[in-house]
C-alpha cells in the first residue's frame, strides 16, 4: 500500500511539473500572438525596436543574451573547477569548511546587490583602468581586435558578462564541489598508488565518474546567467544597439523585459515584449536539450569503450 501511494504520488508530482511547463508555453504562445502573426519569424532576424511605429524585431536582445551568457561561462566554468578542486583535493582541512561557506553565501547575495555593486563600484574602475589598457593591447589585433574596439565607458556588454560570471561561479562551484567529494576515495587511492598525479586523478578518475554533475552544474549557472534580470540592467547599457564591441552598450531579454513591459501601450508593443519571453524559453529549452544529448553521446562512447 505505502509503495503504491509512493509511486502514484512521484507520478503525480511529475506530471504536475511537466503541466506547469505546458501551461506556461502556451501562455506565452497566447500573449505572443499578434506579435507572432504580424512579423512571423522574421522577429527573430530584425534588429528594430520602434514603439512609435510598432516595429519590432528580436535580434539586439537575443546577441546580447547569448553573448552576455556566453563571456560568463568562459570566466566562470574554470574558476568555479579551480574552486571545486581546491576545495576538495588541496585545501588543507582546517581551509576547506570557511571557503566552502564563503561560496555559498556568495550564492546567497541578491542580484539587485550585484547589480548596484556592478554600476557604482566594478563599472568605473574597469572604465578607467581595464578598457584602455584592453583597448590598447587588443583593439589592433586582427579578428578579436574589433571586440575590444570603443570608448571606456564602463558599462557595456563585457561589464554585464563580468558581473554575470561572479554570479553564477557559487552555483557552478558549490554543485562541482558537492559532486567531487561523492567520488569513491578508494578510486582516486588507487590511482595515487598507482604513481598518478593529482590532475591525472582529477582528469581520468574524478571528472569521468562526475560528469553529469559537472555538466549538470554548468547548466546551472548558464541558466542563471541567461535568466539574469536586474544585474545585467544595472551594467550592461540598456541601448537597443547592435554592435561587434563588446565596450558597447546592448540589451538582453531580460533587461528589456524589465525596462519596459511596464509601459508597453498597445496590444503589439505587449506581445512583442511576450514573444522575447518565448523566445527566452525556447533558448533555455534548447539549451537543456543539447545538453542532455552530449550526456547522452558521452555515455554511449563510454560504453563503446568499455
Amino acid at each position: 500500500m505505502q509503495d503504491a501511494l509512493f509511486r502514484h504520488g512521484t507520478r503525480l508530482a511529475a506530471v504536475a511539473v511537466g503541466s506547469v511547463v505546458l501551461a506556461i508555453l502556451v501562455a506565452l504562445t497566447v500573449g505572443a500572438w499578434p506579435a507572432i502573426e504580424r512579423f512571423g519569424v522574421g522577429f527573430l532576424g530584425s534588429a528594430s525596436w520602434n514603439p512609435v511605429t510598432e516595429e519590432f524585431g528580436a535580434l539586439v536582445p537575443i546577441y546580447g543574451t547569448l553573448v552576455t551568457s556566453a563571456i560568463a561561462l568562459l570566466i566562470a566554468v574554470p574558476v568555479s573547477f579551480g574552486v571545486a578542486l581546491f576545495i576538495t583535493e588541496l585545501a588543507p582541512g582546517w581551509l576547506k569548511r570557511p571557503v566552502g561557506t564563503a561560496i555559498e553565501l556568495l550564492a546567497a547575495i541578491p542580484s539587485i546587490i550585484y547589480g548596484m555593486w556592478g554600476l557604482f563600484v566594478f563599472a568605473p574602475l574597469f572604465g578607467e583602468h581595464v578598457q584602455p589598457w584592453l583597448t590598447e593591447r587588443l583593439a589592433g589585433l586582427p579578428g578579436v581586435g574589433v571586440l575590444f574596439d570603443g570608448p571606456p565607458m564602463g558599462i557595456g556588454v563585457l561589464t554585464a558578462g563580468i558581473i554575470l560570471a561572479v554570479m553564477v561561479i557559487p552555483f557552478i562551484a558549490s554543485v562541482m564541489r558537492d559532486v567531487f567529494e561523492v567520488v569513491p576515495a578508494q578510486l582516486k587511492e588507487s590511482a595515487y598508488g598507482l604513481g598518478a598525479t593529482t590532475w591525472e586523478v582529477v582528469w581520468k578518475v574524478v571528472l569521468p565518474y562526475t560528469r553529469v554533475g559537472v555538466i549538470g552544474g554548468i547548466m546551472l549557472g548558464l541558466g542563471r546567467a541567461l535568466g539574469e534580470t536586474m544585474a545585467v540592467t544595472f551594467v550592461i547599457g540598456n541601448a537597443h544597439e547592435l554592435s561587434a564591441s563588446l565596450f558597447m552598450p546592448g540589451n538582453t531579454i531580460s533587461s528589456i523585459l524589465a525596462n519596459e513591459f511596464t509601459e508597453a501601450v498597445g496590444e503589439i508593443y505587449l506581445a512583442s515584449l511576450i514573444y522575447l519571453g518565448l523566445i527566452l524559453f525556447g533558448i533555455t529549452f534548447v539549451v537543456l536539450a543539447a545538453a542532455k544529448l552530449l550526456l547522452i553521446r558521452l555515455g554511449a562512447r563510454e560504453g563503446r569503450r568499455a
